[in-house]
């Protein structure tokens, strides 16, 4: 009887996602038809527990499309239990809608945006870990997948991670429809090669046939029973099922059915109740683990003394744990270097290692995002170009995660160019409404660490593996948007502008210059975005130009953001950057080589006068 209204309701399912995309005139209905059983039983066989008036309620479970082009199928879903119309369904990717082309959560039943492929399973890792170690609440997350995105890596590293952890409480589904947007998929409908691999990375495998409801709600009920190891569910479906004539045919991938067609599939699907509703049973109250923020102490250096800014930050972290209960710390298996190890050995139910994984880790970080957590992530600031694609997806979620990345440019010495992080002010300035921190000294990433934690929104904070003398007292604030005048005077003749390793530099390069009577301002740009205009054309206005240095490739880096800051106003601004491909070396070798130490400064501001 329940398996009647089942198949009910998904060919209640089935005419929205084909009325949502013929009225758009664009989308993915064949992609979404595959899934359509599989999603039906999920939602409305009786194991998925939501309370549907309550989207944000912290023990429902977790449905995530990694295929996210599937969006008109997550929509129908949500129709067909009542929370949306059909008028509503015809609005499916117009400006106006929240119904977007793939999902955003803009609406407020999805729970990350997807649409890049590879990165759903491991926002699910996150949700899943938050359930399973930090709230310790019964919620279980589902993860919706297609076979063309299994190619991706981040997918088995998310696979991997899942087995390490145990992650009984997540299950993917893997709509195995045979064709991808060009042709068949790399394995086509072989179920034997996603379940040796599935096993393979320990995870418990069910196969099924995914457009059979009982096999499809009693692989559910048997994940729920499955203990110390992910579920992954392998079902083959049939691309376009229930429309005879795009049904498992090359070529449909992402085009709607026109009007005639449209008439055509219906008279296929039969007679539709409109009046049908799914019942998603509600999950019980369970309560969360929360442990109540205390105040903390201030950081405490000693002035002058030589610390790391990386070192800084695993204590800045430490520090104000007590402050934010929520914090929790990812790192990529360098947590020694990172120094993030400081948090794990006082906090170590807060601290995930995420191995060599950074796609995986980033992901994770997200899915504990979505949960109520603050991630940090940490790793070697070259190395976040690999995970680069999930932290621009992060932006479109409104995540609030902390990026950390350590040994930035060439004074990391003799490790070479492969470790150099030389592009990541780049790549964390051009995320929407994001902030970039770049500290100098210990003090200054520990208020940071703070900061980052305080702001709501991507944060990423620089670090350096060298060791730099502590420039700043215990009280002095860093306000992100701000910076630091460290010297000045009304004869100052250029301003140099630097932050990190080279604000070392450019204070030693003040002091050569002093002793030639040739005065220039310093000043510390520790927040490279949001960027502070004001003392920039302060500075600009009485000085005769302004020099920018930094460990950093120039397109993108500190000497843009100042001269994108002052393109309106008539500043001379000149950049000292990394120019040339680097090498290994001494710390002092490269920086001169580079020409972005006190020596290049001298020499570009006895040039400029």
């Amino acid at each position: 009887m329940i398996n009647n209204k089942l198949d009910s309701i998904a060919r209640l399912v089935r005419y929205y996602i084909l009325a949502a995309t013929t009225e758009a005139g664009s989308g993915h209905p064949t992609s979404a038809l595959s899934a359509t059983d599989l999603m039906t039983g999920l939602m409305f066989g009786g194991t998925f527990r939501y309370d549907v008036d309550h989207p944000d309620f912290h023990n429902n479970d977790r449905l995530i499309f990694s295929k996210g082009h599937a969006s008109p199928l997550l929509y129908s879903l949500w129709a067909a239990a009542g929370k949306l119309t059909e008028q509503d369904m015809l609005k499916y990717r117009k400006f106006e809608s929240t119904l977007e082309g793939h999902p955003t959560v803009a609406f407020p039943f999805v729970e990350a945006a997807t649409g890049s492929l590879g990165q759903g399973l491991s926002i699910g890792v996150g949700m899943a870990l938050n359930a399973k170690y930090i709230n310790k609440t019964p919620y279980r997350t589902y993860v919706l997948l297609g076979d063309s995105e299994m190619a991706e890596g981040s997918q088995w590293e998310a696979m991997e991670i899942a087995s390490y952890y145990k992650l009984d409480n997540l299950t993917g589904i893997i709509d195995v429809n045979r064709l991808g947007q060009r042709g068949e998929t790399m394995y086509g409908h072989d179920l034997s090669v996603y379940e040796k691999r599935a096993s393979a990375f320990g995870w418990e495998t069910i196969v099924i046939d995914g457009h059979d409801m009982n096999e499809i709600v009693g692989a559910y009920e048997k994940a729920f029973d499955v203990k110390d190891r992910p579920v992954m569910i392998i079902a083959k479906t049939v691309k376009g099922k229930g429309v005879s004539f795009v049904e498992d045919q090359n070529g449909w991938h992402g085009k709607a059915l026109d009007r005639e067609k449209f008439g055509q599939a219906l008279k296929e699907l039969g007679e539709v109740d409109k009046a049908v509703r799914g019942e998603i049973p509600k999950p019980e109250n369970g309560k969360t683990r929360k442990r109540p923020a205390k105040k903390d102490y201030k950081p405490s250096y000693e002035s002058g003394k030589a610390v790391a800014t990386r070192k800084a930050y695993g204590m800045g972290l430490k520090r104000i744990f007590p402050m934010f209960p929520d914090l929790v710390v990812l790192d990529g298996e360098v947590c020694n270097s990172t120094y993030s190890e400081i948090f794990r050995d006082e906090y170590p139910d807060r601290f995930f290692e995420m191995f060599v994984a950074e796609q995986n880790m980033v992901g994770t970080a997200l899915g504990l995002e979505r949960r109520g957590k603050i991630p940090f992530v940490s790793t070697f600031a070259a190395f976040l170009s690999r995970a680069y694609d999930q932290i621009r997806m992060s932006q479109y979620s409104n995540a609030n995660i902390k990026f950390s990345g350590s040994h930035a440019g060439v004074s990391i010495g003799e490790d070479g160019p492969s470790q150099m992080g030389l592009e990541d002010i780049a790549m964390f300035r051009a995320i929407t409404n994001s902030v970039v921190l770049y500290p100098s000294d210990a003090v200054s990433t520990d208020k940071l660490v703070e900061e980052a934690a305080r702001h709501n929104g991507i944060v990423y904070i620089r670090t350096t593996r060298k060791e730099t003398p502590v420039l700043y007292g215990a009280d002095e604030e860093f306000p992100i948007g701000g910076s630091k005048v460290l010297r000045q005077s009304v004869k100052d003749a250029v301003t140099v502008v630097a932050a990190g390793i080279t604000l070392h530099e450019a204070l030693a390069a003040y002091e050569e210059l002093l002793k030639e009577n040739i005065l220039v301002r310093v000043i510390d740009l520790y927040s490279i975005k949001p960027i502070d205009i004001k003392t920039l054309k302060k500075a600009g206005s009485v000085t005769t130009a302004i020099v920018t240095v930094e460990d950093h490739h120039p397109e993108g880096g500190l000497g843009e953001a100042v001269r994108s800051a002052l393109a309106q106003y008539d500043v001379p601004v000149h950049s000292l950057a990394v120019r040339k491909i680097p090498k290994s070396g001494r710390p002092d070798e490269l920086l001169d080589y580079e020409g972005i130490s006190r020596n290049a400064i001298i020499k570009k501001v006895k040039g400029l006068l």
